[in-house]
């Protein structure tokens, strides 16, 4: 057996970044910038209010000023003239300062009668102008790779940005395989089980900027796996759920090594996941994970989710760990890195009492698995342990 690290590396070893793509701005969120995004203009583009209030010479702002109110600028309506000694100009948020004005006095400083204003005594100090560019300005750029979130689509609109360069997103081929399996909403016999993990992973892809292309359950015998294997073509990697193992039942790495599979390992020292593969099979990396529910979908996050991000450009790097106290005393740890469901609530982590491989709803309750090194010795309560976010 090998190490998750070793296992790991050798899975980034079989993924490249994937080629780039250009897609209008709307179609942009959620996928990974591949260039340099360019502004377009300054944020503002002019000095602008940052309140309502009246816009005035700075230097002539005092207690008991009186102004004379000479026009009105608002959001796309800009005043054309220039302020002059005495003179002021109703403004409202978002607008253009006029010439000449230095100064915002915002109106709950201000006593209105007709066209003239007079400044109460108690001044608010600040000036209350943004200034031309103080967002970004004409030539800032958003680098890649960068995952583009809401906030990023807002931004590069603000830029006068319309398309976007970002990668392709990788297809990854699910192929769940077994005679036990049945599609939810069938009618499994006394021997069949709901195939899960499929839609699981499926789900997980494509929550991480890839494609997922689900095909038809695979059955345990040679034709089924080798039409299953067929429809993988074009895909960027093929995940196999189940049949990892070396059973007389586990026939996929039987098939794929008939395919050419160049097998880069197979068996971690894990848990749960175990019995686990990569290689190339007719140019494609692939993973072959185990089908207990719960080791798919560990193995996903492990293994999976950092392929994806190299495809999409990012560093080839495990996930980022994060650290938590521990709210209870641990048992030592025996020879394989084990990844245990786990609750993390204000910075503190509770492992599940049950950790077995087949329990779906344990993993759905988790939104972090607890890493325990390989023989980590006992651990004691509020000691700080490694996990990763689910």
């Amino acid at each position: 057996m090998i190490t998750v690290k070793q296992a790991l590396a050798e899975v980034l070893n079989l993924v490249s970044p994937l080629p780039s793509e250009t897609v209008p701005l709307r179609q942009a969120a959620g996928r990974t910038l591949a260039a340099p995004a360019t502004a377009k203009r300054d944020q503002p583009p002019f000095a602008a209010s940052a309140m309502d209030g009246y816009a005035v010479i700075g230097l002539e702002v005092e207690p008991d000023a009186m102004f004379k109110v000479i026009g009105e600028s608002a959001a796309g309506h800009g005043f054309d003239g220039e302020v002059k000694a005495g003179q002021t100009v109703r403004i409202f948020t978002g607008a253009p300062l006029p010439k000449g004005a230095t100064r915002v006095v915002i109106q709950e400083d201000v006593i209105r009668n007709g066209d003239l204003i007079t400044l109460r005594r108690n001044l608010d100090e600040n000036p209350y102008i943004r200034p031309a560019g103080a967002d970004f300005k004409s030539g800032d750029q958003l680098s890649p790779p960068r995952l583009l979130t809401p906030s990023d689509i807002a931004l590069l609109a603000s830029m006068n940005i319309d398309q976007v360069t970002v990668t392709r997103r990788p297809v990854i081929a699910l192929m769940a395989t077994g005679d036990e399996l049945v599609m939810p909403g069938e009618n499994p016999g006394p021997d069949q089980i709901i195939a899960s993990n499929n839609f699981g992973l499926a789900a997980l892809v494509e929550q991480h900027g890839a494609e997922a292309r689900m095909l038809p359950i695979a059955r345990d015998n040679r034709a089924s796996l080798k039409a299953a294997f067929a429809l993988c073509e074009g895909a960027d990697m093929v995940v196999t759920i189940g049949g990892a193992s070396v059973g007389d039942h586990d026939l996929v790495a039987q098939v794929a090594g008939d395919l050419g599979l160049e097998r880069a390992f197979y068996k971690i020292a894990m848990r749960p996941g175990k019995p686990l593969m990569a290689g190339k099979m007719m140019g494609i990396p692939m993973l072959g994970l185990p089908g207990n529910p719960v080791s798919s979908m560990v193995c996903g996050h492990v293994y999976l989710l950092p392929a994806i991000r190299a495809m999409l450009g990012f560093a080839p790097e495990p996930r980022p760990r994060l650290q938590a106290t521990l709210t209870c005393d641990m048992p030592a740890n025996g020879p394989r890195e084990h990844y245990m469901r786990a609750r993390v609530q204000a910075g503190q982590i509770t492992p599940f009492d049950r950790q077995d491989s087949a329990l779906l709803t344990v993993l759905a309750d988790a939104n972090a698995l607890l890493i325990r090194p390989v023989d980590d010795p006992a651990r004691q309560k509020g000691e700080m342990v490694d996990y990763i976010p689910l």
